[in-house]
């Protein structure tokens, strides 16, 4: 652990914090990247956007592949004691997705979804339920980068505590009101933190202002990833030991994605739970 992750991680009560991820199914945390880091993640969407035809609305899917500042997210250290810990040490990177939302008005829809019904993340036609409950399968952590601090910017529609009950929404309408529905309003380096069971919904941009957020995604490493298959040579060519087990290389043998050797999930070194329970760490 470097000396920023020590830091930013002893800023944080993670017990307290798995507590409330438990129980909401989401955590905005402040000011987790720098405003210099920021501004890097920024100049490197301006790079990816100027290759992609112009649109309302930007979804661009394996985007760690896309630029090398980009990718140092998926290993960022601040966020990894949390998300290991949330999920469990044998993790890998699930998803990593941009998407930018220019101002839109009239709600003019694209091919590109400029705006997201209420919906759970997963396979259709769904994931294995539990007594009406879809469980916790994977987590994603979303990097703030434009002022998402007040409401009907494009920001994020939850219900929070909607993933620990059977619940189905009465329309999956996002520009209808959903009882306990908020808007996840935070700042540039802000980090938002939600499980994929979690009912969620991405509200239309009504302001003046351009959101742009990158969702980096994680699951267990048994479970197929959604947007990539293998990481590149280029990707792993320089790549720590935490880094190649996050794209999901630790051994030849398949059978070993289930019951790896310790020395395979060097993550485990984050891991304060019982290693024999998996799920949460209580």
């Amino acid at each position: 652990m470097d000396s920023t992750q020590s830091a930013k991680t002893a800023q944080w009560n993670l017990p307290e914090l798995m507590k409330q991820f438990d129980e909401q199914g989401y955590l905005l945390l402040p000011n987790v990247i720098s405003q210099e880091k920021v501004d890097r993640l920024n100049a490197a969407i301006d790079e990816v956007v100027s290759k992609e035809p112009d649109t309302l609305a930007y979804n661009i899917y394996n985007s760690v592949e896309r630029h090398e500042e980009i990718a140092s997210l998926i290993d960022e250290p601040s966020i990894l004691p949390l998300i290991v810990n949330l999920l469990g040490y044998n993790i890998q990177l699930h998803i990593s997705h941009l998407t930018i939302r220019k101002p839109n008005p009239n709600n003019a829809a694209t091919e590109t979804h400029s705006f997201i019904n209420w919906h759970q993340d997963g396979p259709h036609p769904q994931f294995p339920r539990i007594n009406g409950i879809t469980p916790t399968y994977y987590i994603k952590t979303c990097y703030i980068l434009s002022d998402m601090s007040e409401p009907n910017r494009g920001n994020t529609k939850i219900i929070p505590g909607s993933h620990n009950r059977p619940y189905q929404p009465d329309t999956h309408n996002v520009t209808d009101d959903l009882p306990g529905e908020m808007q996840v309003c935070g700042k540039p380096g802000d980090v938002f933190v939600f499980a994929q069971n979690l009912w969620h919904a991405g509200a239309p941009n009504h302001s003046e202002f351009t959101r742009r957020q990158l969702f980096l995604g994680y699951s267990p490493i048994w479970m197929r990833p959604i947007d990539y298959r293998t990481a590149t040579e280029e990707q792993l060519k320089n790549a720590s030991p935490v880094r190649k087990q996050l794209l999901g290389v630790i051994d030849e043998n398949p059978f070993k994605n289930y019951v790896p050797s310790e020395s395979m999930v060097p993550l485990k070194q984050l891991y304060m739970g019982d290693a024999g329970r998996g799920g949460y760490a209580h």
